[in-house]
């Protein structure tokens, strides 16, 4: 904490006056002050601070008088840029940024939010795994009948406006799937008016369960008034926006009137003519939930341990910052296209079938591409120097290598799929940019980069030769001084006496640390630093130079900023290309990643064959789940899946606890997932139809911290998917009816996988301890029960015998959870286990007979037998009726009933009910 500035509380008197005069704000936003080279927050949020970045309140300060002053907190550059990465993406804060324009006088000159990183781009050093996109939503809602949802986002960084409209449920399914695959940061809602709207209520809540940040706007903002006017400025179409089809989309238009004024993007003229506008269609993509996210670990946690904990961090082997944010995008946008499916998997097959290729790929030619999207994005704002020039340079020159690697590839299968999606743009892409290659190496010092300096060739202007030259002979001094410091010190100038030019001590000596005893006790050397790789030390001959070296690289730099601006300017009219080189190299990553991961896997995974939408069956053989066979010290047991129109397209798999359902059925969703985004799939053989969508229940760890009952949040999610999946979807539910009576929970269970068999009839798939559950296969011929298989030794004593866990599953159905088991596992209390047992006896043996006369007897005997007792009790009932007999001849009468019908009394199922 010793490293933190401090603040001077005498010269902070009139700040802090300042400071309570500013108007309130609310919680979510954070105030910090920009005070050169360290910042500042005060108040509450000073408060915030010191509990989420030190963990402490002992770096609080009090400015001005203990009893009434402003608490405090200092941060260094460093601990600042840390701040707002966790603020701005785990904690989903606001940030203004306030810097003095005079005494006493402050200014906010940057704003920050979840979807808009613009200001603070440089300050995040380009640490973004995803694009910040931010969404505006504007409803239509009558009661009884469907909402109408207009919807407006933007990804900033790529200045592209995209545009939705479409029909929703009560529950908006299709605005959460939206959310979902577009990778909301940030959600702009319309706020309550005077009293509270049902409707608006909804959406907050399923931004709030999808980790968006909610910004109320007032209903004004989403007006469109000035819209097609705005969009007329904004657009590179040349066209008025008013005669585009998307500003027939009224309430897309309002939601992005509202994200055009939230972003400020009119208020930078640098931004007119540079946005595209698009329509997004729902429909083109598979839907996910929030809790298919969840269930299927697509992207990482706060509590993720290991990179390959999620799918995004498996299959995240990307070598640019470009391909990171596609990955994630991709996952979260499986095709629908069986056409683009297959092109992708056709590249992943062409990268793993050529070893020599990929390897090339990752190792040779990606790592070294920069963020190319935010080096365009420098250029569009006017904030690019002449070293962003060089970055854009050598990224134009290294094009060929690309280029010479692609057509290197000889079998024909791939070649003209590989030419098509990579090789002939890369060639364009590369003519186009010819002329910037050919400004840089005619005006740009190249050979100045070795000593990383940025600077015009002194050809150009006699004043920068003169400077030149200048520059030169104190560079040869210097080289002069090295040898000779050398000589003086016995050290070997090319491996343990080092000249460099140090970003902070310019131009000084630096010795290894083991060598650097050398200098102690010699006046003639002065020390500068000690770091990491040595120390740094200068002598007063080398000092002068320094100076004089530094006042005329200061000269040069004044001489040739008029031509360092014309070759900036000429450089950003190639941001169009540049960006569409970024949207290429971007997808060859992540292709070239996909066939990484697929052959480095313990096993290597395998080209799934896809069939068409609504045809086909999904059969997997020998699956896995790709996260869990990542592990280590697991050896992961394959098993296989049948999903079968007419045979098997709902199972029930019932199972001890920790035996591997969820794992089982989870993995499938996976599976289907991968196979959809164009990547390989874990299984020795596989074959998928297309689902248009993935619906999971599985579990609400989360829910009782927003005031939902765990049955509660069990029953929003089902109705969710009730309402949402269609004869296309894949249902996964793991446990259902857990938070509620046994009775009611079965009941529930039933009901609802009734539905989904009779009315929706996709594939679905049950994990569940309600064992009844699997007479639902005597009912309908597409339910199969499958059960995970454990091994119980060879003992007649409970107490005594031991379970073995197979993780393999089998067709048919277990009888037994093994709950004791488990507790067994975890250590339990033996006095709490051994009373378990007993009444887990207890009750078995009340529950046997009623067990067995359900199993012992064929569908035809039960039906029968309780049709025949029916008929029985109804001729009885009517005997009764009248309230005339007591209750001894009512029961006398029933007994008579029974033993005159002989049909019923021969009956099995009867005589079974009648033994208990």
């Amino acid at each position: 904490m010793s490293s933190r500035p401090e603040l001077k509380v005498d010269d902070e008197l009139g700040f802090i006056r300042f400071f309570r005069g500013l108007p309130v704000k609310d919680a979510e936003t954070i105030r910090i002050f920009d005070r050169g080279d360290w910042y500042t927050a005060h108040g509450d949020d000073a408060a915030f601070i010191a509990h989420t970045v030190y963990k402490t309140t002992s770096v609080l300060r009090q400015l001005g008088k203990s009893d009434g002053g402003l608490p405090s907190v200092t941060m260094t550059i460093t601990v600042y840029r840390n701040f707002l990465r966790e603020a701005l993406f785990r904690l989903g804060k606001r940030i203004e940024v306030w810097e003095t324009t005079g005494r006493m006088q402050w200014k906010v000159t940057k704003q920050a939010s979840p979807g808009n990183l613009q200001d603070i781009e440089d300050e995040l050093g380009g640490q973004v795994d995803s694009a910040p996109i931010i969404l505006a939503v504007k409803v239509s809602a009558r009661a009884s009948e469907a909402r109408n949802v207009g919807v407006c986002f933007a990804d900033a960084s790529v200045r592209e406006l995209g545009v939705s409209e479409f029909l929703d449920n009560d529950l908006y399914s299709n605005f959460e799937s939206l959310l979902i695959q577009l990778g909301v940061k940030e959600c702009l809602i319309q706020a309550d008016g005077q009293k509270k709207d049902v409707e608006l209520a909804k959406l907050r809540s399923i931004a709030d369960s999808c980790g968006v940040a909610i910004s109320e706007r007032t209903v004004g903002d989403f007006g469109t008034k000035d819209i097609e006017q705005d969009l007329t400025r904004l657009l590179r179409d040349e066209r008025a926006a008013g005669t585009l089809p998307q500003t027939d989309l009224k309430l897309a238009m309002g939601s992005a009137a509202a994200l055009i004024k939230y972003l400020g993007v009119l208020s930078d003229p640098a931004n007119f003519g540079q946005f595209q506008l698009y329509q997004h269609d729902l429909s083109q993509y598979m839907k996910l939930d929030a809790s298919a996210l969840k269930a299927l670990n697509l992207m990482p946690g706060p509590r993720d341990g290991s990179k390959t904990m999620s799918l995004y961090g498996l299959l995240n082997h990307c070598k640019t910052p470009v391909g990171s944010r596609l990955l994630a995008q991709w996952l979260k946008q499986p095709l629908m296209s069986l056409e683009q499916i297959e092109r992708r998997q056709q590249l992943v097959e062409a990268f793993v079938m050529d070893t020599e290729l990929r390897q090339t790929m990752q190792e040779e030619h990606l790592r070294s591409i920069p963020d190319l999207y935010r080096l365009a994005k420098r250029f569009q704002r006017k904030l690019a120097s002449l070293e962003d020039v060089v970055r854009a340079y050598q990224v134009v020159i290294r094009i060929p290598g690309f280029i010479g690697a692609l057509e290197g590839v000889m079998d024909e299968q791939y070649k003209d799929p590989l030419d098509a999606e990579y090789t002939s743009k890369l060639i364009d892409y590369f003519n186009s940019l010819a002329k910037l290659q050919e400004m840089v190496e005619t005006t740009v010092d190249l050979d100045a980069l070795d000593h990383h300096e940025f600077i015009i060739k002194p050809e150009f202007d006699d004043s920068l030769r003169t400077i030149r030259k200048k520059l030169d002979k104190l560079k040869y001094d210097m080289d002069v001084e090295h040898r000779k410091v050398g000589n003086d010190l016995n050290q070997d100038t090319e491996k343990k006496l080092f000249l460099e030019n140090h970003r902070v001590h310019g131009w000084c000596f630096r010795l290894t640390r083991n060598e650097a005893g050398c200098i102690r006790n010699k006046k003639q050397y002065q020390e500068c630093s000690t770091q990491k790789n040595g120390v740094y030390f200068t002598t007063t001959t080398m000092q002068t130079m320094r100076r004089e070296f530094d006042q005329l690289s200061e000269n040069y730099n004044r001489t040739q900023s008029g031509l360092v601006t014309e070759v900036v300017n000429v450089a950003a009219s190639y941001c169009p290309v540049i960006e569409q080189l970024a949207g290429v190299l971007a997808h060859l990553d992540v292709i070239v990643s996909f066939a990484h991961v697929s052959i480095h896997a313990p096993t290597s995974y395998i080209r799934p064959k896809m069939h068409p939408r609504g045809e086909g069956n999904t059969i997997l053989k020998e699956a896995r789940h790709p996260c869990m066979e990542m592990q280590d010290d697991i050896q992961f047991i394959t098993n296989d899946v049948s999903l079968i129109r007419g045979s098997s397209e709902f199972l029930i798999i019932t199972g001890p606890n920790m035996g591997g359902k969820s794992t089982y059925i989870r993995q499938i969703g996976v599976i289907a997932l991968m196979a959809q985004v164009g990547c390989f799939v874990p299984c020795a053989e596989a074959e998928l139809t297309l689902f248009d969508c993935i619906l999971a229940r599985v579990g609400a760890s989360d829910s009782q911290l927003k005031g939902v009952s765990t049955f509660m949040a069990e029953m929003l999610e089902t109705a969710n998917i009730l309402k949402s999946a269609t004869s296309e979807s894949l249902i996964i539910i793991d446990e259902l009816g857990r938070g509620t009576s046994t009775y009611d929970g079965f009941g529930l269970a039933w009901a609802i996988s009734e539905h989904i068999v009779k009315e929706i009839g996709c594939f679905a798939m049950f994990a569940t301890h309600f064992h009844e559950l699997t007479a639902l296969v005597n009912d309908f011929p597409q339910v199969q029960n499958l059960h995970v298989v454990a091994h119980i030794g060879d003992t007649n004593d409970r107490d005594r015998r031991e379970v073995t866990l197979l993780y393999k599953v089998e067709e048919g159905v277990c009888d037994q959870s093994f709950g004791i088991h488990v507790a067994e596992l975890v250590r339990f209390p033996a006095k709490v286990i051994n009373m378990a047992k007993r009444k887990a006896d207890e009750l078995e043996d009340f529950s046997s007979k009623h067990d067995e006369a359900a199993v012992q007897h064929s569908k035809e005997e039960v039906e029968e037998g309780s049709a025949l007792l029916k008929e029985v009790l109804v001729q009885w009932k009517r005997e009764t009726q009248g309230g005339e007999m007591s209750k001894e001849d009512q029961v006398r009468r029933m007994r008579e009933l029974v033993m005159a019908n002989r049909k019923l009394l021969e009956n099995p199922f009867f005589q079974s009910v009648k033994a208990l």
